[in-house]
């Protein structure tokens, strides 16, 4: 359709340039962009991504997992994406890692894992590897601008490089933000490691410790 109109449109161009025209108002064909407004309330907007089918996760997913917790907190947690537990499950945050996050919350902060707000970069597993692709990333950046719209909190802790990346564009090393709070135009961040990393390295538990002890201050 667009190119037919584009040859109808040179077509037309022509017939004016033999007219002795030199200038024209008429304006080439532009293909209309898409409508895509989000709702405002967290229910109906997990219902639109349950529905989503705006990039190839949506062939593969068994489920969306859709961020989960206290709609009015504080403090959001958001990692990167769901992990294979999470797909059979259902939920964010299983399994192991899971455990480790839960530990950290009710044992450093004293509150319960239903106060934070937990929410990932995406909402569909991946089974392309370990690395989030830019352009699945990118489909999924309005769901979660429209979390924090909607949730509104205070801080923000992000899980890893990825999920701090994907939410400020800073891809500067994790070891050299680590704990830093920094201030953001609605909201304070701070990136922090992933629980899955504290699985694979132990030690790092202690830098979390830090971190979450900079968030209990903040409480």
């Amino acid at each position: 359709m667009k190119n037919l109109k584009n040859a109808l449109l040179l077509k037309q161009l022509y017939q004016l340039k033999q007219l002795g025209y030199r200038y024209t108002s008429v304006v080439p064909y532009k293909e209309d962009e898409p409508s895509f407004t989000l709702p405002n309330s967290l229910e109906s907007l997990k219902k639109q991504a349950q529905g989503c089918h705006l990039c190839t996760l949506s062939k593969t997913r068994d489920k969306v997992i859709f961020g989960e917790g206290n709609p009015h907190a504080d403090i959001m947690f958001i990692g990167d994406k769901p992990s294979n537990s999470d797909e059979s499950m259902g939920s964010i945050f299983t399994g192991r890692s899971g455990e480790i996050l839960t530990k950290m919350i009710e044992n450093v902060l004293k509150i319960q894992r239903k106060d934070i707000y937990l929410t990932n970069i995406l909402k569909c597993h991946s089974p392309e590897g370990h690395t989030i692709s830019p352009k699945h990333a990118h489909t999924c950046h309005s769901y979660l601008l429209k979390e924090i719209d909607l949730v509104q909190p205070k801080l923000i802790l992000t899980f890893g490089e990825e999920a701090y990346y994907y939410l400020t564009g800073d891809n500067a090393p994790l070891s050299n933000l680590r704990g830093l709070i920094q201030q953001k135009e609605h909201y304070k961040i701070i990136p922090t490691y992933h629980p899955n990393y504290l699985l694979r390295n132990p030690s790092a538990k202690k830098d979390v410790f830090e971190d979450l002890q900079k968030i209990k201050t903040f409480l």
